[in-house]
């Protein structure tokens, strides 16, 4: 019998590439989705049909309960979470809820529901906020420095406890800044392809930015989803790093994207002081030593190339647009 899989968050940029994976691979897929939801199905619109879409919200408890009886799942994918950093300073509490106490309430339906269930938390690079050593490693101490970073050190340290106090198979997959064509257009990476883009085709004449020489770990989303997929492939559960490896400056991207159309960025980028994170992180790099020897994945995406395939895709969305 094919594996059955649910995943939270389905219809945001991991969930849909996740689902695809798995697709592929021969899984039934649920997805869960909030029923306010429902018309946010554009990244998914392609293969929604091969899916099950079942109503569920983190916040509450016996919606998540009624999901997990619903699909009966081999893995649980929990991307689901109030993901946006400067938004988690404008609702602190909202943030906690969803992305914090939102998973002890999934930890708790799958220990009572599903106890033989395989789960992926999605952790985040801001659990270390601002480390005391570069690049991190899964024994790196969590420093987190915005509401967003809290609210997924707890989550971590829940899943955790879970598995140790109850023997669920759970992992933490720590995952820095990873991007792809349905990446928001409120993202800096996404905002500075697409802004390069409109510039070209007329459509603006400046982009405005923060911190140009603040420096990222970036890396394709197709690359960490499958991460995912081999982290509860294996025999015993454990947490891992999952990054490019590598590190690049903000004014490296956007060179390398104005250099795509064949504009010089110096003419069209301003930095404005509004744009700078107030909570600045220093260098954010992952260490995947510990995922390429234990389970060996290594992204398959260069920084080049995903610049590259972003640009792509946003002169192909722009220019249809303009038909």
């Amino acid at each position: 019998m094919a594996k059955k899989a649910l995943i939270t968050g389905l219809t945001g940029q991991d969930g849909s590439y996740l689902a695809e994976l798995l697709l592929d691979k021969g899984y039934e897929v649920y997805g869960m989705v909030r029923r306010s939801s429902s018309s946010g199905f554009g990244r998914i619109s392609h293969f929604a049909d091969k899916i099950h879409i079942i109503s569920g919200d983190l916040l509450d408890q016996f919606s998540l309960m009624d999901a997990i009886d619903q699909a009966q799942p081999d893995e649980i994918y929990n991307l689901a979470s109030q993901s946006y950093v400067p938004l988690s300073w404008t609702q602190p509490a909202l943030t906690a809820e969803y992305t914090a106490i939102g998973v002890s309430r999934l930890l708790e339906a799958i220990r009572r529901c599903k106890p033989d269930a395989r789960l992926y938390q999605a952790s985040s690079s801001e659990v270390f906020g601002q480390p005391d050593e570069s690049p991190q490693t899964e024994r790196t101490a969590f420093r987190p420095r915005n509401p967003y970073g809290v609210a997924k050190a707890y989550a971590h340290w829940m899943t955790i406890n879970y598995r140790q106090q109850y023997g669920l198979y759970a992992c933490c997959g720590i995952t820095y800044t990873h991007e792809s064509p349905r990446r928001g257009a409120e993202f800096v990476f996404r905002k500075i392809t697409r802004g390069a883009v409109k510039i070209k085709l007329g459509l603006a004449h400046e982009l405005k930015l923060g911190n140009l020489d603040a420096r990222r770990d970036w890396c394709h989303a197709e690359d960490v989803v499958n991460a995912m997929w081999m982290m509860l492939q294996q025999n015993t559960p454990d947490d891992y790093i999952i990054a490019s490896g590598e590190t690049h400056t903000v004014k490296e991207l956007v060179d390398f994207a104005f250099s795509s159309v064949g504009l010089n960025w110096q003419d069209y980028v301003s930095v404005d002081p509004a744009f700078y994170r107030p909570d600045e992180p220093v260098t954010l790099a992952g260490s995947i030593d510990k995922i390429k020897r234990e389970i060996q994945w290594q992204p398959k995406y260069s920084f080049a190339k995903l610049v590259e395939a972003m640009v792509e895709n946003d002169l192909k969305e722009l220019t249809t647009a303009e038909d």
